[in-house]
C-alpha cells in the first residue's frame, strides 16, 4: 500500500490556482457537484473583480460560482463569493445559483459564519486537499463538501412556502410556448390514473394539485427544447430495465427525493404512454395522497 503525501498548494511554486482552475476544467466532476459543464472562467464582474470559474448543470441549468482559495478560507474569500453568487443571481435571474467555496483549510470559525450565510444564501464549502503523485512531479486533487447548500423539499402541506408563479413566467423564462404545450400533453397521461390532477406553478417546478391540495407524486420542468418529468418511485432495477427498454431518456435517480428523471421530447406513444401510465399509476398509489 503506497502511502499519500499531502502538500500544501499555497506554499507551492509549481501548483498555484490557475493551475488548479485548468484541472476543474479539464474535469469538473472532480468537485463532487455532478456532470458539470463549464460556462466561464476568470469571468469579469463589474467593479468587483473575477469569478473564478462559472459552471453549470446542463439538465437542471443551475449554476455554480465557484471560488478557489489557496490556504485557509478568510474574510475577503467569503464575501467576494457571496458577492459574485449575488451579481450571478441577479444578471440571470432565470436560473437557480449557488455559491462554492473551494479552500484548502476551512477552518471552524469560518465554518460557522458560512453556515449563517447559509441560511439565507445557498452555500457550498469544498475542502481541497492535494496529494503527491508517488515517483513524478504531479500531484493529485480531492475535495469534501464539508458544508452542503440547504435544500428544501418539494411542497405538499406546507404551500406557502412555495413561491408561486404562473403559466406566462414559465413560457416566458424557464420553458417555452411548445414546452408547456408538452407538459398538457404529459398531463393528459396523468389523467388516465388521476382525472382530477392539475397543474401548480411555483419557480423551481410545476407540481401537481388534486381537489385543491398539493399533490406532488409527479413534477415537472420545462425547458426550452423538453420538459423534465419526474416521477416519485423507489429505485428498482425493474423500473431501470423498463425504462431502458422503452427507450427513455433518462436523468441520475434522485435518491434524496426518491425520484426518477424523464427527458421528454414529444408526446409518448405505443409502449412508452402505456409504461408511463403504469409508472404513475405506481406513483400515484405509493405516494400520492
Amino acid at each position: 500500500m503506497v502511502k499519500l503525501e499531502s502538500i500544501s498548494l499555497r506554499s507551492s511554486d509549481k501548483f498555484n490556482e490557475r493551475w488548479v482552475q485548468d484541472r476543474i476544467v479539464d474535469d469538473p466532476s472532480i468537485l463532487g457537484l455532478g456532470d458539470l459543464v463549464v460556462k466561464d472562467k476568470e469571468r469579469i464582474q463589474v467593479k468587483a473583480g473575477r469569478l473564478d470559474l462559472l459552471l453549470q448543470d446542463p439538465e437542471t441549468l443551475k449554476r455554480y460560482e465557484v471560488e478557489i482559495q489557496l490556504g485557509a478560507t478568510d474574510e475577503s474569500h467569503i464575501v467576494r463569493t457571496i458577492e459574485y453568487w449575488d451579481i450571478e443571481r441577479k444578471r440571470y435571474p432565470q436560473y437557480e445559483h449557488v455559491a462554492v467555496i473551494v479552500a484548502e483549510d476551512i477552518t471552524s470559525r469560518f465554518l460557522n459564519v458560512i453556515q449563517l450565510f447559509n441560511g439565507a444564501v445557498p452555500v457550498i464549502a469544498l475542502k481541497m486537499t492535494a496529494y503527491k503523485v508517488p515517483s513524478t512531479d504531479d500531484c493529485a486533487l480531492t475535495f469534501v463538501k464539508v458544508i452542503d447548500e440547504n435544500r428544501y423539499g418539494l411542497v405538499d402541506d406546507d404551500e406557502p412556502v412555495a413561491e408561486t408563479t404562473d403559466r406566462q413566467y414559465w413560457e416566458s423564462q424557464r420553458g417555452t410556448t411548445k414546452t408547456l404545450g408538452l407538459t398538457d400533453q404529459l398531463l393528459s397521461v396523468i389523467h388516465e390514473v388521476e382525472p382530477k390532477a392539475g397543474l401548480r406553478y411555483t419557480k423551481h417546478y410545476i407540481g401537481l394539485g388534486v381537489d385543491g391540495a398539493p399533490n406532488n407524486f409527479i413534477i415537472f420542468v420545462p425547458r426550452k427544447n423538453h420538459v423534465i418529468m419526474r416521477i416519485r418511485l423507489p429505485k428498482e432495477e425493474e423500473y431501470d430495465e423498463q425504462l431502458g427498454r422503452a427507450g427513455f431518456t433518462t436523468l441520475a435517480y434522485d435518491s434524496e427525493y426518491s425520484q426518477y428523471g424523464l427527458k421528454i421530447d414529444s408526446n409518448p406513444e405505443g409502449a412508452q404512454r402505456e409504461l408511463m401510465v403504469e409508472l404513475i399509476r405506481k406513483s400515484r398509489e405509493s405516494f400520492g395522497k
